[in-house]
């Protein structure tokens, strides 16, 4: 097996006309990567949990031909304010109004990957006057696997309470189906975070989801998702490590207006390890553009 050329997250945007900033949306200073004509649609992009604005670093260009593309960090996640309490769902809604708040967006297309998605479809739900189209891709919400948590809090909380090369790595791995996909550059970027003064703080307070009941309270039901109005598109992918495509399934079943789409041989970040197929299926759907083999 040859090995993988050698990529950075430099690599990924020295061909993008991007910038990189603060946003102060309402009580929350939100870190950003923003890419795309300001004068185009919004489209938002929302990472998972203990992740950060990179997660989409492959995605700008393509997007940005067509919208004004945010990709955010969460409050209590990469170099956005951390808040001194335990992180639960409506505590992402209210950051990501007031971030369409503030780039003065009445209305929005979001994307989120995994708690992104599970955010994504809350805010399709409580403000559905404000979403154009979502993606939900490997999103969470829907699931508590006991073991799956498990897994997520021991990986992310050792790293947290120990930044070492070796934890990160082991925390990045468990995002993909092929682990030499995490870079050295990835790495670093990730253990920059993890290095924060306050970020054990921070990686407890948004590890919430990770405790049950605090989960049960938070999840969506069957009627939350039957109960969104907005196109959607189901990603899903043969490889995550956070439940089977049937899962992906179900969730398209239960949404009205969804369709599902499978990405092979990719793990919880198809964004990233297949850049091309994402892409493509992504935009297929934002811009109604028909699918072509």
């Amino acid at each position: 097996m040859n090995e993988r050329p050698y990529t950075s997250v430099w690599n990924d945007l020295n061909q993008v006309e991007f910038s990189q900033g603060f946003l102060q949306a309402g009580p929350h200073r939100t870190r950003y990567l923003h890419a795309g004509d300001t004068s185009k649609p919004v489209l938002l992009m929302m990472h998972g949990i203990t992740g950060h604005a990179e997660a989409y670093v492959r995605n700008l260009a393509a997007h940005a031909e067509h919208f004004s593309v945010w990709a955010i960090d969460f409050i209590g996640h990469g170099y956005s304010s951390k808040p001194d309490h335990p992180l639960e769902i409506p505590h992402y809604i209210d950051q990501v109004s007031h971030v369409l708040d503030t780039i003065g967006a009445e209305t929005a297309y979001l994307s989120g990957e995994s708690l992104g998605g599970w955010v994504t479809a809350r805010y399709a739900i409580d403000h559905a006057d404000r979403v154009e189209k979502i993606v939900l891709n490997t999103m969470g919400g829907t699931m508590a696997n006991p073991k799956v948590m498990e897994r997520l809090y021991t990986l992310s909380m050792e790293a947290a309470k120990d930044p070492s090369w070796e934890r990160v790595k082991a925390r990045l791995e468990w995002l993909m189906a092929d682990p030499t996909m995490v870079t050295d550059d990835l790495i670093r970027t990730r253990q920059a975070i993890f290095e924060q003064p306050d970020w054990l703080k921070a990686c407890e307070a948004n590890m919430a989801l990770q405790d049950l009941e605090t989960r049960k309270r938070n999840m969506l039901s069957d009627d939350d998702l039957a109960s969104i109005a907005a196109p959607a598109l189901v990603v899903w992918t043969t490889k995550d490590p956070s439940g089977p495509v049937d899962e992906g399934e179900r969730i398209a079943g239960l949404i009205p207006n969804a369709r599902l789409a499978v990405i092979e041989n990719c793990g919880h970040w198809p964004q990233y390890e297949d850049t091309e197929t994402f892409n493509k299926i992504q935009l297929d759907f934002l811009l109604d553009r028909a699918a072509t083999a």
